[in-house]
């Protein structure tokens, strides 16, 4: 048992909410006050239990041959060393607004590329609910059996993805080029892992040398498993429009607009994204809806 204190109080389900890749995620569970989460690390498959105590206290226990792991990982994986230093809401009305309204919303670190590469390689070019869907198959697939009395089942292992065949993944609605991308970064894992530890724009350039990773995929990674702040899902269907929106009472913009637009935060764009996307004002629609998610830039 680890009892550990953070420094803000932390909006578990809305903090961790990028880690649950659909509704039902065979990998994790998240209540207000309650997270257990099935993950590989690199001392074998674990499972982590963290329960809040108080506003800013929490219990982890964890079960499983990662056990060590996990725990050490815990505090991150709640937002504990989610950084706000330089972060200046007051620059802008509507970022202000909704860091009022999501006061407790964190960056959170879970350590691991492979705990996010998958389920975001998944949702390229594909709807929300395809990618859920898919996740949630494969995972039932291809995973494992979690350790401790949970009922949760582990991702499948990057090395079994990395040598499965394209044609195995036609019965979860995942074509050959999603397939082979899965396959490609699986190989090429431990380039991705030495991303995580990066900076910033280092860590984007390393995480795209790995063929089928591009910017918003790579983004969307770091975000989750390097806790960075900094990083912009550039390439996205509807994120540009949405921050034009709420920034400058723009409709429809590129991805150049929603970066100038953006600068004013450097260092926390990501932040300011999550903020706007959770609390800011739904950009308008001038034609059919449309739910799919953006194109990665390949």
């Amino acid at each position: 048992m680890l009892r550990f204190r953070v420094p803000h109080h932390v909006d578990l389900l809305g903090s961790l909410r990028p880690l649950v890749a659909s509704t039902q995620d065979p990998t994790i569970r998240v209540r207000p006050d309650v997270v257990v989460r099935a993950s590989r690390t690199p001392d074998g498959p674990a499972t982590l239990v963290i329960t809040r105590v108080d506003d800013r206290v929490f219990d982890a226990e964890a079960y499983g041959p990662g056990r060590d792991h996990v725990l050490a990982g815990a505090p991150a994986l709640v937002g504990a060393d989610d950084d706000l230093t330089g972060f200046e809401p007051r620059l802008h009305p509507a970022v202000a607004r909704a860091a009022h309204r999501r006061p407790a919303l964190r960056m959170v670190r879970s350590g691991r590329a492979d705990d996010v590469l998958v389920a975001t390689i998944l949702a390229q070019r594909v709807t929300t609910r395809e990618a859920a869907r898919a996740w949630t198959m494969l995972v039932r697939k291809w995973g494992e059996a979690a350790p401790g009395p949970y009922g949760l089942r582990l991702p499948p292992a990057p090395e079994r993805l990395a040598r499965t065949p394209y044609w195995a993944f036609h019965g979860l609605g995942v074509e050959r080029s999603r397939a082979e991308r899965i396959a490609t970064a699986c190989r090429r894992i431990a380039v991705l892992q030495q991303a995580v530890v990066l900076p910033h724009e280092p860590a984007l350039e390393r995480a795209m040398t790995v063929p089928g990773v591009g910017i918003w995929t790579a983004s969307l990674m770091l975000r989750i498993a390097a806790g960075d702040a900094d990083a912009v899902e550039v390439g996205d269907y509807g994120v540009k429009d949405h921050i034009a929106w709420n920034l400058a009472g723009e409709p429809r913009a590129t991805d150049a607009r929603m970066l100038e637009l953006l600068a004013p935060f450097a260092g926390h764009r990501g932040r300011v994204v999550r903020l706007l996307l959770s609390a800011g004002q739904r950009a308008p629609s001038f034609g059919p809806r449309k739910r799919v998610i953006p194109v990665d830039q390949l």
